[in-house]
């Protein structure tokens, strides 16, 4: 990685069709990260425990594959998603701001057949994204599974929720993790034994954190995040223990000095317009509840 010497950006690999055992999520409701799928079928949250289906505003799958950096059946899936809860869970006494559920949490780390579910309720959500949460923001530019127009009112204006001090907890968040990964503060929070046997650190920890640094460059340059990443190629060769431990310090030494260089030129604003994204969030909690509750 001397120099950074790049990979020749090659022709994206076929994206393999989710495959997730023991769910039952239907083909058209798992969809494919292509572009094809039926955008008006959502996936099945309720076989979860999730009580508010109906009011599911949209869906994306996220981790390794969403970045374009899964290897083949090794990965779990982790969908994501955002819902308007009824009024009483969000203006009333017992409020909920979440849902989460997994397959998985067994020792050694999740396997290709689990699943990861995550929805947040918009509210909780757009304060997130406001702040400049990496994962919050992800939900502005994935490839969506499932979208409704009370999500295109927001996804339509990603700019809302975009600053220049967003950068510190893109950034924030990659130091962290390089420290975690390079032993010098507390745990991993990893568990993937099997690849540091093999390689010497955890490979998928190391591709993480080097998309982490990547994203915050991108942002502060074009305001954007490129789902999956265009430097996809790199990320698995990565993953694939291409690098040595070293090598990835350095590497992530130098994308973190091009993005604060990036966030001192960026166009992006000082801060997001936080008016702006209340009137926005106001409207369409009420829209939708005028609406009775469904998506519109």
């Amino acid at each position: 990685m001397a120099g950074r010497k790049r990979i020749k950006p090659s022709q994206e690999p076929r994206t393999q069709k989710n495959r997730v055992l023991g769910t039952r999520l239907s083909q058209r409701q798992r969809g494919t990260m292509d572009g094809t799928k039926d955008r008006k079928v959502k996936p099945d949250f309720a076989q979860y425990g999730f009580v508010h289906q109906d009011n599911l505003i949209m869906a994306c799958i996220g981790g390794s594959q969403a970045h374009g950096a899964k290897l083949g059946a090794t990965d779990d899936t982790d969908w994501y998603g955002l819902y308007i809860p009824p009024p009483t869970k969000l203006l009333g006494l017992e409020r909920e701001e979440h849902f989460v559920f997994t397959t998985g949490g067994k020792l050694g780390g999740n396997g290709p057949l689990d699943v990861d579910v995550c929805l947040y309720t918009l509210m909780k959500w757009a304060g997130l994204a406001a702040k400049g949460n990496p994962s919050a923001l992800h939900f502005l530019f994935a490839p969506l599974e499932f979208t409704t127009k009370t999500w295109d009112h927001f996804s339509a204006r990603p700019e809302l929720f975009l600053a220049k001090g967003h950068v510190k907890p893109f950034l924030g968040f990659a130091d962290d993790q390089m420290k975690r990964l390079l032993g010098q503060k507390g745990q991993k929070n990893v568990h993937r034994t099997e690849l540091e046997d093999k390689h010497g650190y955890d490979t998928k920890y190391a591709m993480h954190v080097i998309r982490l640094y990547g994203e915050a460059k991108e942002l502060m340059e074009h305001g954007r995040i490129t789902l999956p990443r265009p430097n996809r190629d790199e990320l698995i060769e990565i993953r694939r223990g291409k690098y040595s431990l070293v090598e990835i310090r350095e590497l992530g030494a130098q994308l973190e000095a091009e993005a604060l260089a990036a966030q001192a030129i960026s166009p992006l604003p000082d801060e997001v317009d936080r008016d702006a994204i209340s009137r926005l969030l106001a409207d369409a909690h009420l829209r939708f509840w005028r609406a009775g509750g469904t998506v519109f």
